[in-house]
């Protein structure tokens, strides 16, 4: 009887520029982690999350680190529980350890897209907390950044749009924001994997899908074909423009600002002497930090008029918060009164504005 022969492992993807590109994104995103850390993949089935969560099977274990999943099932169409357990079962194949599937009740607050980025971030804390991970890993590609500042640029809102979503924020880095979709989908064909196909990526009521699917292909045809790399260009420019006069801003609010009960006050000469990308992220900084009140550009505008334009007016009403000049000073104190409603919602420098792979 001839011997037993040991059992076959599957064979090892051959190591293509795709499959090496993700996995060197991979690399270089994570060495900075500590031996033994947990990090958790945010993994959809679609082709850039799973290219990602292949990259990090592969990579994690030789820098020392332990890497698992999280499926998020938002229950949103039918089937969505079949998808979420093939992409854990993938996420299994690949070695990641531990898998998690979480099901989560989106709301309506914001409209269907805000709603669902709310409860998938929510379900995505908890599992890192769960699990102790350090970090979560999504799989934004360079695409994904174009279209957030394509889309900053149609609503207005400023250099914290344009610099788009940041490859490291707090828990969450995205190791793929230099690749393009394309070549993260020749990387799971690469390896002989096969994605999902979200069908809200082909339903044109969604803002980014209309980006994605008519707007950029126009103006790479029309245009220049490299202008969803300069897209994402711009958002790198914008993000270290914005980072250094926040830095800036941060500095000096240590010295300007004077708290006092129920509020603080700013020196409005110094308001006056400064350029208004200064000025205006002091004031919104107040705001946010004392009174955690986020500022439209229009009532930033309102506020900075009591020192670049003073004569002698009354004070601004704000949601929450009560503004005023006296004795050379921006007073800010806190208000009971009914916030009113934003003429512009200002833009989180970190969304994704939509589900994503």
């Amino acid at each position: 009887m001839p011997p037993e022969r040991p059992e076959e492992h599957p064979r090892r993807p051959r190591l293509t520029p795709a499959i090496a590109d993700a996995r060197r994104a991979v690399r270089e995103q994570l060495a900075g982690l500590a031996a033994g850390d947990l990090v958790l993949v945010a993994l959809s089935g679609g082709p850039d999350s799973l290219a990602l969560a292949a990259a990090t099977g592969f990579e994690a274990p030789r820098l020392g680190l332990r890497a698992g999943a999280v499926i998020v099932d938002h229950d949103l169409q039918p089937g969505s529980a079949r998808v979420a357990e093939r992409a854990a079962e993938s996420a299994r194949d690949l070695g990641l350890d531990p898998v998690l599937v979480r099901r989560v009740d989106v709301g309506a607050a914001g409209g269907p897209e805000a709603a669902a980025r709310a409860a998938r971030y929510a379900a995505l804390d908890a599992a890192a907390q769960a699990t102790g991970a350090v970090a979560v890993l999504l799989g934004h590609s360079l695409d994904d950044q174009a279209e957030t500042v394509l889309l900053g640029l149609a609503r207005g809102s400023g250099t914290a749009s344009l610099a788009g979503m940041a490859a490291v924020t707090g828990l969450y880095r995205r190791p793929l924001l230099g690749l393009r979709r394309a070549a993260l989908a020749q990387a799971c064909t690469d390896a002989g994997l096969e994605p999902w196909h979200d069908p809200h990526n082909e339903q044109g009521r969604f803002a980014r899908v209309r980006v994605r699917r008519s707007i950029l292909p126009m103006l790479e045809n029309d245009l220049d074909a490299g202008v969803t790399e300069a897209l994402a260009r711009t958002a790198e420019i914008a993000r270290e423009d914005s980072e250094a006069l926040d830095a800036m801003v941060d500095e000096v609010a240590e010295e300007l600002v004077e708290l006092a009960e129920g509020g603080c006050s700013l020196p409005a000469a110094w308001l006056v002497a400064n350029p208004a990308a200064l000025r205006h992220r002091l004031i919104r900084l107040v705001a946010r930090v004392e009174f955690g009140v986020a500022l439209s550009r229009a009532q930033t505008l309102d506020v900075a008029r009591l020192a670049t334009d003073w004569r002698g007016q009354k004070g601004v009403h704000l949601p929450g918060i009560r503004v005023e000049r006296a004795a050379g000073r921006i007073v800010f104190t806190a208000a009971a009164e009914p916030a009113e409603p934003h003429d512009e919602a200002p833009a989180d420098p970190n969304s994704d504005m939509g589900r994503g792979d």
